[in-house]
């Protein structure tokens, strides 16, 4: 059964409405984009059963991109959608980086996304929302705008956003599409958590004057900000899990994983010790009370892990716990 706990939420501009958690594919098949770290990942069985576990705590997005493992996430995410007819889950995908072996940066000229969408429909059966990745220091923006419009129209996709944009950038597109007379894109997804919290100073107020919507990925760090590595004595940064994203992918959550950093995620234990919740469960929970915050990438590992991202959905996170959790990490 779907926790219901976990809520319905409109994404900006768009009309749409998604899940307040989506889950992530990024470590389907590998681990993001690089294909060094293609095969470091889940395999296949192991996204499967996540997936599975995703949908029954009442998660109804699926989030990837075309350049994770080289298509494999967006090929397990299509199988599992299919296999178990759940015509009721989003997927939402991404085009920009790195895929074909003529391309040396982000494309998103309109070629480019033609093919690439073309081809992570086959992949995933369907495109409902698409994310421009990054940005493209060659392609007109207005190219973009009306080749990601011209897929709107098409029925190809529902809606479009963009990933990894700063907030002069995203004016850029509004600017941009308000010219020609074409749809703006209707949220940003861009890296937000208690210990990365960039956004806040501009660019999350720019989307709410604007009104579009907001998801947040790497909620966690990368694990950093969970119980992990309680009990490290501070003195000298701990081993990751042989396993874990900091270990296969450090440059990906490096900056964060400090000695003061693990001193301030160890300063939550006694908040989140008094709240019955882990400090994972936390800090999902208090991007989840944020108010410019739409939604959150939760991306599980292990079955256990679903424990945090149903904590945050079922926690009473009032004024007070915010502005005692927000200052730890100010």
């Amino acid at each position: 059964m779907a926790d219901p706990a976990i809520r319905s939420v409109s994404l900006g501009t768009t009309g749409i409405a998604v899940s307040e958690f989506f889950f992530g594919g990024a470590a389907i098949g590998g681990i993001g984009s690089a294909p060094s770290r293609i095969g470091l990942g889940m395999a296949t069985d192991e996204a499967l059963e996540r997936l599975d576990e995703a949908y029954e705590v009442g998660i109804r997005v699926l989030d990837t991109a075309n350049s994770f493992a080289g298509g494999e996430s967006e090929r397990v995410i299509g199988r599992w959608r299919e296999e178990r007819e759940r015509d009721d889950v989003l997927v939402s995908t991404k085009v920009g980086n790195v895929v074909e072996r003529a391309q040396e940066t982000i494309s998103l000229s309109a070629d480019h996304i033609a093919r690439q969408l073309a081809l992570s429909r086959s992949r995933l059966g369907t495109v409902d929302l698409y994310l421009a990745h990054g940005v493209d220091q060659s392609t007109p923006l207005e190219e973009t705008i009306t080749a990601f419009a011209a897929a709107i129209d098409t029925e190809q996709i529902q809606a479009y956003g963009c990933s990894n944009l700063s907030v002069r950038e995203v004016e850029a597109w509004l600017l941009a599409a308000d010219r020609a007379g074409l749809p703006r894109p209707g949220w940003v997804q861009n890296g937000f958590s208690l210990l990365s919290r960039g956004v806040e100073r501009d660019l999350l107020p720019l989307l709410a004057e604007e009104g579009l919507g907001f998801v947040a990925y790497s909620p966690l760090a990368g694990g950093i900000l969970s119980n992990r590595f309680l009990g490290a004595d501070l003195e000298t940064l701990p081993e990751p899990a042989a396993e874990s994203r900091l270990a296969l992918a450090p440059a990906m959550y490096g900056d964060a994983f400090t000695l003061t950093n693990l001193a301030r995620v160890a300063a939550l234990e006694p908040v989140a010790r008094e709240r019955e919740v882990s400090i994972a469960g936390l800090a999902l929970a208090w991007l989840r009370r944020h108010p410019l915050v739409t939604a959150t990438i939760v991306s599980p590992r292990r079955t256990g892990q679903w424990d945090a991202v149903t904590e945050a959905a079922a926690m009473d996170f009032d004024d007070g716990l915010a502005e005692q959790v927000g200052a730890l990490f100010a």
